[in-house]
């Protein structure tokens, strides 16, 4: 049981730790980034490059591939969103440009990385030793990627929350219209918005990759699992992001240990229907 526990949370903890950066990106820059996984993909192989390669811990790769991550994002923003923000009569169109925008990049990342790397799994050893917690063997890697996500997680609540840069972020999430009457610029805002979610998606791959194998087709897969987070904890909460998150993490796991591993994807839509029939708005979305 607390084997199955702790690698619920693990789980959990990657998947509410890459949401906060789409719910970042869809909040406060209105766009709904369909490429988000790709994104994720492209940090573990560029994990496994410098660790492999270069002998690179992953955990020092952070400083290395969140900047590259962050100036990158950056650049896609300038070059392919601005020109649909400044465009789009209204939010509505704009989600919808962005939405078929994103899509069309998630195949250009997704081919280019398996020209590269090409479509086999591929994982790297770190860290893998078993670890006792309370008489239960856990591999050191996953609970290693535990501590990262919360405590990543932590950082980016206080920092949304206790910082003056943080309540702007909230301002244009929560009122883009009333914002730039207060002196706010919100085309900045949504600039660093998306680069920060963009950020929050590599440091997700760098942890994801410390204890799961990954090929260059699987990042569909963490964006339907961050939007249904995203849905679930409310549109650009970060705290309903990590709640939802260790939800659904925990809820895969315990199927897949005591019911059937088949039924995991099921199970997670279960939960995703029968919460939007109880709370349409979220866990922490206000109508």
């Amino acid at each position: 049981m607390l084997e199955h526990l702790i690698n619920g949370l693990v789980l959990g903890g990657t998947y509410a730790l890459v949401a906060m950066g789409l719910s970042l990106q869809y909040g406060i820059a209105r766009i709904m980034n369909l490429s988000f996984g790709d994104t994720i993909i492209a940090a573990c192989f560029a994990t496994y490059i410098l660790f492999s390669s270069f002998g690179i811990n992953p955990i020092v790769a952070l400083a290395i591939i969140l900047p590259a991550s962050y100036i990158v994002s950056l650049g896609v923003y300038r070059l392919m969103m601005e020109p649909l923000v400044k465009r789009a009569p209204d939010e509505g169109a704009l989600e919808v440009d962005s939405i078929l925008l994103t899509f069309g990049l998630l195949f250009v990342i997704q081919g280019c990385l398996l020209v590269i790397f090409g479509g086999g799994y591929i994982s790297y050893s770190f860290m893998n030793t078993p670890v006792s917690v309370l008489g239960t063997l856990v591999s050191g890697n996953r609970l290693l990627a535990l501590v990262l996500s919360l405590a990543i997680g932590a950082a980016l609540v206080i920092v949304l929350y206790r910082t003056r840069w943080g309540m702007i972020l909230r301002a244009v999430a929560l009122a883009p219209k009333s914002a730039p009457l207060f002196g706010i610029d919100t085309d900045k805002a949504a600039r660093m918005a998306f680069a920060i979610g963009g950020t929050m998606a590599a440091t997700g791959g760098v942890v994801v990759s410390m204890f799961q194998t990954f090929t260059a087709t699987t990042g569909v897969v963490f964006t339907m699992k961050a939007l249904i987070v995203v849905i679930l904890g409310g549109k650009g909460s970060v705290p309903g992001a990590i709640v939802a998150g260790l939800l659904l993490g925990l809820v895969e796991t315990f199927v897949a240990a005591y019911i059937d591993p088949g039924l995991t994807l099921a199970s997670v839509y279960t939960v995703f229907l029968l919460l939007l029939l109880v709370r349409p708005n979220g866990l922490f979305g206000k109508a």
